[in-house]
C-alpha cells in the first residue's frame, strides 16, 4: 500500500534545502569576515556552556579541526587559519593561502583553487576512538558528514556556493598543513558564478 503525503509548504529551512546545490565555479568576489564567521560557527561553533557544538558528536568527543586557507576575505590577511570553537576564533598557521596545491593535491581539481577561500577538514580518530574502539571511526565519519551539511546549508543561506571534494592525496595534504591528523574533507567556498 502506498500513502502520498501531502505536498509540504517549505519551511525557510526547507528552502534552503530545496535551492542546496554542489557549486563548482566561483566568482571572483571577496568574501566577508561575517560570511567567513558564519560558516565557521554553523560547520563547528559551540552552542552552550557546556561546550556543545552545532553537530552531534559521540560522547562530545569533538575528534575534528577545521583548517580555512584565505584567498581572499575582506579584512583578513592570505594565509591558513585553524579555527578555535572555544574563541570563535583563527588562527594564523601558514604565511600563505595553499589553494592551488590544493587543488593539484585534489586530482587536479583546479576549481578549488579559484574559491575565495577553501576548508580543510581533519580528523584526530583516537579522541574517538579512544571511547568506542574501532567504532568510533564510524561515528567520526558520521560526524564529518553533519559538518559538511552544516556549511553546504549556511553557504546557500549566504548566497554562497560549496562542494565537498574528497579525492585528494592524503599525506601530501597533511604535509602541506604540516599536521598529524587525517584530512576527511576539503570545501572551497565562494560567490556562485552567475553564468
Amino acid at each position: 500500500m502506498e500513502i502520498i503525503l501531502p505536498t509540504i509548504k517549505p519551511t525557510n529551512l526547507e528552502n534552503i534545502l530545496i535551492k542546496r546545490r554542489s557549486i563548482r565555479r566561483y566568482s571572483p568576489s571577496p568574501l566577508t569576515v561575517e560570511e567567513l564567521s558564519h560558516i565557521l560557527f554553523s560547520a563547528y561553533g559551540i552552542t552552550n556552556e557546556l561546550g556543545f557544538r552545532t553537530v552531534p558528536s559521540a560522547g562530545a568527543t569533538y575528534p575534528l579541526e577545521i583548517y580555512v586557507s584565505v584567498k581572499d576575505v575582506i579584512d583578513i590577511e592570505s594565509g591558513v587559519y585553524k579555527y578555535n570553537p572555544e574563541r570563535h576564533s583563527i588562527i594564523k598557521i601558514l604565511e600563505e593561502e595553499i589553494g592551488y596545491e590544493l587543488a593539484l593535491y585534489s586530482l587536479n581539481q583546479m576549481f578549488i583553487a579559484e574559491a575565495p577561500i577553501v576548508l580543510i577538514i581533519t580528523a584526530e580518530y583516537q579522541r574517538t576512538t579512544g571511547v568506542y574502539g574501532e567504532r568510533g571511526v564510524r561515528y567520526v565519519h558520521m560526524e564529518v558528514g553533519h559538518v559538511a551539511q552544516n556549511i553546504y546549508l549556511t553557504a546557500t543561506s549566504l548566497g554562497l556556493g560549496t562542494v565537498s571534494v574528497g579525492a585528494f592525496l592524503d599525506e601530501e595534504i597533511k604535509n602541506l598543513l604540516n599536521i598529524k591528523e587525517d584530512p576527511l574533507l576539503i570545501m572551497p567556498i565562494g560567490r556562485r558564478e552567475v553564468v
